[in-house]
């Protein structure tokens, strides 16, 4: 490939208006090929975009010679915004404008955990708002499309609910950093607004789930469900015994960046 595959654009992109202004950070990697399809890194919740799989998705374009899109959601990594205030619908409208302002007009989206919903309700936003973009493939990795409604409020104690009611948030303990894991009424009131397991979820495009087993945030009786929704797509599962949450292993990389190489 030629070094333009090498080159690396970090950029600052203004989402929203006056109190609601934040800015979001991107990064993206040059490829040699305009009419080949961007990867484009969707990220979980308080993940950032210099997690293993993002850095490892953007290798994969560099030895490609395809464009690679990372940024991260306001209140994540290097964004600014403030956490707190963090919604599903907030975090897809910067998604949608971030691809839009990166002009690309094909793309593979790949989404980890709350990515791979924040992918599927880019594709319906992107489709009501006529963008010019179209999605070739879609890569889900442990997708925790609804997880506000369908993962976690079932599990709530009643100190949770209290909290919910009285402070506006709890908290838990996160296994993935000392810091705990933060949820606001407002992103539980606004992820039932955005759920999309409701009826058919029609995506256009092929569509790779890559599941482990020993997830003990997104059980694969989840993608299950999500298959269920997914009628009218050309949808592959692969379940992986033992991995877990992060598919962060050698062998979970490769499994991913086989399902992406199938899409380009």
């Amino acid at each position: 490939m030629t070094d333009t595959a090498n080159i690396l654009r970090q950029t600052a992109l203004t989402v929203g208006s006056g109190d609601a202004a934040r800015d979001i950070a991107v990064i993206t990697r040059m490829g040699t090929g305009p009419d080949r399809p961007a990867l484009v890194w969707l990220g979980g919740y308080r993940s950032d975009m210099a997690g293993t799989k993002a850095i490892e998705m953007d290798a994969l374009a560099r030895d490609q010679g395809l464009t690679a899109i990372r940024f991260d959601y306001s209140g994540h990594g290097v964004s600014g915004g403030d956490f707190r205030k963090g919604t599903i619908s907030r975090w897809t409208e910067e998604a949608l404008a971030v691809l839009a302002a990166s002009g690309a007009k094909r793309l593979v989206l790949i989404g980890s955990s709350m990515g791979g919903w924040i992918a599927l309700r880019v594709i319906q936003e992107a489709r009501c708002l006529g963008l010019s973009f179209s999605v070739d493939g879609l890569v889900l990795i442990a997708p925790a499309p609804d997880f506000t409604s369908e993962l976690i409020e079932p599990g709530l104690n009643a100190a949770e609910r209290q909290s919910l009611a009285e402070r506006g948030y709890f908290e838990e303990p996160s296994e993935y950093s000392p810091e705990p894991n933060i949820f606001t009424r407002a992103l539980m009131e606004d992820g039932a607004k955005n759920r999309v397991l409701t009826g058919l979820i029609e995506t256009g495009c092929p569509v790779h789930i890559l599941q482990g087993m020993k997830d003990p945030d997104v059980p694969y009786q989840h993608a299950l469900k999500l298959m269920e929704f997914l009628p009218l797509d050309d949808v592959v599962l692969t379940l992986i015994r033992d991995g877990d949450h992060r598919l962060s292993r050698p062998e979970d990389i490769t499994k991913m960046k086989n399902a992406i190489l199938s899409m380009i």
